[in-house]
């Protein structure tokens, strides 16, 4: 499912590539190369996040049997990447990234379906209405909030939004910062209904991130708004 979500990744980019006129061929180029440092920075911070469990056996760290992957941390790692790549490519980086946001929402929503499908990011168990019968990574199968779906819905929602604004933003790179930051404020909120070691934190680095993005979204669109 990380496949084909990449695979509706590009293809959303390409598409919305033609649809803003940049060059879609350069776009499609650039996303290709991008995919690696993407995935090395969401390994990374899942390893960090779990360094106790790692650091016992350094060795696993680059297991990919075991999966493990922060979409997080893909971010920070993808955006500085991306620089010298689409210098080269001579594209605009903020127009670049309006494309690269409709299509990380694109490929999230067929990852969560993966997520759903393996146990990881599993919901905690509820007795809720809409609780379903699920197997968390262990093989526990227990009426549980589906929070990879939800989350899921969530990249849909968005990406229709996306679209439907796509030719009414004030400014190139406007597009990509309503995605994240509406990402972020859902994420704030479903972050709660996974399951860790069999409980619910108030608050971890997941939530600290989604609040960290909204402020930056935020303030960078206000900045430049007033400009």
């Amino acid at each position: 499912m990380l496949y084909v979500g990449l695979l509706a990744a590009v293809a959303t980019g390409n598409c919305v590539a033609h649809a803003t006129g940049l060059n879609a061929f350069r776009v499609y180029i650039a996303m290709i190369i991008l995919i690696a440092p993407a995935i090395v920075g969401a390994r990374l911070l899942y390893v960090a996040i779990h360094w106790r469990s790692y650091s016992q056996d350094k060795r696993r760290i680059w297991d990919r049997s075991e999966g493990g992957y922060g979409m997080y941390g893909g971010l920070p790692l993808v955006l500085l990447t991306s620089v010298p790549v689409l210098y080269v490519m001579r594209l605009p980086f903020a127009a670049f990234w309006d494309v690269g946001a409709l299509s990380i929402l694109a490929g999230m929503i067929f990852a969560r379906i993966g997520c759903l499908l393996n146990g990881c990011c599993c919901g905690r168990p509820s007795n809720a209405w809409f609780s379903i019968s699920l197997s968390n990574a262990d093989g526990v199968r227990v009426k549980r909030i589906p929070s990879p779906c939800l989350e899921s819905i969530w990249a849909a929602t968005l990406l229709v939004s996306a679209i439907l604004v796509l030719h009414r933003m004030p400014f190139p790179g406007a597009l990509f910062l309503f995605a994240c930051s509406g990402y972020a404020a859902g994420r704030l909120v479903l972050e709660s209904f996974r399951e860790y070691a069999g409980h619910s934190p108030k608050f971890n680095v997941h939530h600290a991130i989604s609040v960290a993005i909204i402020a930056l979204a935020a303030i960078i669109f206000s900045a430049k708004w007033l400009r």
